[in-house]
């Protein structure tokens, strides 16, 4: 019975009274709070966001260090000095609002991965805009037609408006100013930009300047005379009225108030036809296009058109998947942008640098330059399997399916986003695409490990984190902006 007393006594024993609070955070009014492991909604909870969170700063630091590396790859070219008569190299940016969104989205891509790298090269550029499916194809093609028209191609078409691009151009002729020597570029964003711009590099250079004439169902439906009465064209033996008899007789029978009103009613056509001028419809989409897909085989090339190669261009992958069901896609790509950074990167460094370049590959068999007048209008017009008609194919399909639905209305209308690529073996031979020379890219591995910098430059010592956040957020300054501060001496002999 003793031993059971003595078992009962130590499991009815009292707990272990709790640590007592430390003297300094009771004075300070604080909790004694017990260290201890979370429940497990919270341990759910916290690893979770802790998981996400760590995944997002992780990418974002790695994205910011690959897109130094390349900003550093190009910067020595902000560093060279041209003479003043001369402005800086220009490239050509095309952007298109990507199918089923705006245009805003393909501004920010743009800003977020290609911008940062051309400023640091200190490039220009000029940026063609397209809102709507066919605005760059139109774009491009208006352009490569002016470039005709000046290289000297007749044209019975004067174009009156002048652009500011063209004032600009004429003001600096006669000032003397010219372009900097050297390759120009293009950098088409995205696969449907991609496909609007082969269509309008074929059109401006196979294309006629004119605008083609219009048919004659065309002319028969919007001349005037198609939307008079039927009565008025087929009046029998003269029994119908003429419009001058109709005059006379109204003028004979009107009393004599009639000529206070006859002013208003005279001056009332006139000015709804002002009205009408005035109200005129702005165009709902682009120019219809000037050379049909199956006209490439009888076209000739323009006495302007280059003989070596055209300008180098560069395709820029733009991948933008939109709904709901492919929310574990988009967060998967919006936690690995730094692999997007490194692609976007090495494509838009090549093209700045300018140091290579090579001609799109063709897998065809048997290329000739020359077509059959008979060949039908798709994509057995080329004549192999060139490398620009299937460049970032994979974008097309995470379209939307709003773009692919046919027009119902005009089922014969061009397409250029669904419409296969055609190329004519004479125009794509000649297309040439910027790539990084290996050289370039073995510097930019090193610039990556941080054993070389800026070419002609040493890598600045590195910078404490406490420093770097006094100078951004609190009230302190770089080196560099203080090297650059002017020193200003006692000027008013104010201690003496």
């Amino acid at each position: 019975m003793a031993d059971s007393s003595n078992s009962a006594g130590t499991s009815q024993a009292k707990p272990t009274p709790p640590k007592p609070q430390n003297p300094v955070w009771r004075m300070m009014g604080m909790p004694n709070v017990r260290l201890r492991l979370p429940s497990r909604n919270w341990m759910i909870f916290f690893t979770i966001t802790g998981s996400f969170t760590a995944a997002l700063v992780y990418d974002r630091r790695e994205k910011r260090h690959a897109q130094q590396k390349w900003c550093d790859l190009v910067a020595h070219l902000s560093k060279e000095t041209l003479p003043i008569e001369q402005t800086r190299r220009k490239l050509t940016v095309f952007l298109a609002a990507p199918p089923g969104d705006g245009l805003r989205t393909a501004r920010d891509h743009f800003k977020e991965y290609i911008k940062p790298i051309l400023v640091a090269a200190a490039l220009d550029y000029q940026v063609i805009e397209g809102r709507r499916e066919g605005d760059i194809r139109a774009a491009l093609s208006e352009r490569t037609r002016k470039q005709r028209k000046k290289a000297g191609e007749p044209s019975t078409v004067e174009d009156d408006a002048t652009s500011t691009e063209d004032v600009i151009a004429d003001a600096r002729s006669r000032l003397g100013v010219i372009d900097e020597p050297g390759p120009k570029g293009d950098l088409v964003v995205g696969r449907h930009t991609w496909k609007e711009y082969i269509r309008g590099v074929h059109e401006g250079w196979l294309g006629p300047l004119d605008p083609p004439q219009p048919t004659v169902a065309a002319v028969e439906e919007s001349s005037p005379e198609s939307l008079a009465p039927p009565e008025s064209d087929t009046s029998a033996e003269g029994t119908a009225p003429n419009t001058e008899t109709i005059l006379d007789m109204a003028s004979e029978t009107t009393p004599e108030t009639t000529p206070e009103t006859t002013p208003e009613q005279k001056d009332t056509p006139e000015k709804k036809e002002e009205e009408k001028k005035e109200e005129k419809k702005k165009p709902t989409g682009p120019k219809p296009s000037y050379l049909p897909v199956a006209d490439y085989p009888s076209r000739s090339l323009p006495p302007s058109f280059p003989q070596d190669s055209l300008d180098g261009s560069v395709p820029i992958p733009h991948q933008h998947l939109l709904g709901f069901l492919n929310t574990p896609i988009r967060i998967y790509r919006y936690l690995n942008q730094r692999v997007v950074a490194d692609n976007i990167g090495r494509e838009v460094a090549g093209i700045v640098l300018a140091s290579q370049t090579r001609p799109y590959h063709d897998s065809s068999l048997g290329a000739s330059s020359e077509f059959s007048a008979d060949s039908a209008p798709s994509s057995d017009v080329i004549a192999g399997n060139y490398e620009q008609q299937t460049v970032l194919e994979e974008e097309e399909r995470e379209w939307h399916k709003s773009v692919h639905k046919k027009d119902e209305a005009n089922p014969d209308k061009e397409r250029e986003w669904l419409d296969d690529v055609v190329l004519d073996p004479r125009i794509a031979s000649r297309m040439q695409r910027y790539v990084l020379s290996p050289e370039e890219e073995a510097r930019s591995q090193r610039i990556a490990q941080g054993s070389e910098y800026i070419l002609g430059e040493e890598r600045p010592a590195p910078v404490p984190f406490w420093q770097r956040m006094w100078v951004k957020y609190g009230y302190g300054e770089d080196e560099e902006t203080l090297r650059r501060k002017p020193i200003i001496g006692n000027i008013d002999d104010e201690y003496n």
